[in-house]
């Protein structure tokens, strides 16, 4: 007879912190998921066990409190690294070049969640420039926006993105209204802001319009400038639709298409060859993957 199938480790975490937190949201939050995925791998794990794992309230079923200590055991083995007498090395040190503002809107915002999984971890953060490569000192992970083409580096994406076009409400009465923003007659009535990191080609293609990049007016290298001089009255923007969604949920910005265009440039974490040999720097990679999925 085949040995009893061991459930996925996922599902086990999910039931652990379910158990500890008596919250699906709670351990959603920690395990950096959605709390659908927390709520689907309980039922993964009662389907596979063939018993309920909780009752109202999240009290334990009978079983369930006789299989935790048996689970929590479990993952605490996994946990152990050998040659360090079962327990991760003090003070490890990542040290993460980041641009600013992925840093600002994606990444402090959940970084807690990483401190609270990996206290062991002492990270130092340092300023990237985007699509150059400007750093103050060497990092062994850094956060890059491009293409994905960087020659002696390994890299996994991280963030894909949506562009539309965006203004503040007072450009907006001054000038508008726009008839979906997607015409030459609109791009003529207005300042359109520019940056290499957003170009307005992008727009302009997918709308069928031979239109060169604007030549004149503002330009900024960062995003969240771009997107800072928009809410200023400068002009108008192309905005990432994730990077900027806390301008517009502040009604900084409006926006002036329903549609969105995918960016042709993407956030990937970089790092040079072996660097994942550290379990710091690979289990930092995992975790920011999984809590921008």
């Amino acid at each position: 007879m085949a040995p009893p199938r061991i459930p996925p480790i996922q599902c086990l975490q999910a039931f652990e912190a379910v158990a500890r937190l008596r919250s699906v949201s709670g351990a959603a939050e920690e395990l950096a998921v959605t709390p659908s995925a927390v709520s689907h791998r309980i039922r993964q794990l009662e389907s596979q066990l063939g018993f309920k794992l909780f009752g109202r309230d999240f009290a334990l079923a009978d079983e369930a409190r006789a299989y935790l200590p048996s689970v929590r055991q479990g993952l605490a083995a996994l946990q152990k690294i050998p040659g360090a007498d079962g327990v991760r090395p003090q003070g490890a040190r990542l040290r993460l070049a980041v641009t600013p503002t992925f840093s600002r809107q994606m990444l402090l915002p959940r970084l807690a969640l990483f401190r609270h999984a990996n206290p062991e971890v002492e990270l130092v953060m340092q300023v990237a420039i985007p699509l150059a490569d400007v750093k103050s000192e060497d990092a062994d992970l850094e956060i890059r926006f491009g293409s994905g083409e960087y020659p002696g580096l390994e890299s996994r994406r991280v963030l894909t993105d949506d562009l539309s076009p965006v203004c503040s409400p007072d450009y907006l009465h001054q000038h508008g209204p726009f008839d979906g923003f997607d015409n030459e007659a609109d791009f003529r009535r207005v300042h359109l802001i520019r940056s290499p990191l957003a170009p307005w080609g992008t727009w302009f293609e997918a709308h069928g319009l031979q239109m060169d990049e604007p030549r004149g007016g503002a330009q900024f290298n960062d995003l969240g400038l771009v997107l800072d001089a928009a809410a200023a009255g400068f002009g108008v923007a192309l905005m990432r639709m994730k990077l900027g969604a806390s301008w517009l949920d502040s009604g900084r910005l409006v926006r002036l298409s329903p549609r969105t265009v995918p960016s042709s440039f993407h956030h990937y974490i970089c790092w040079k060859p072996g660097t994942l040999e550290r379990w710091e720097c690979a289990a930092f990679v995992e975790w920011l993957a999984r809590a921008l999925a």
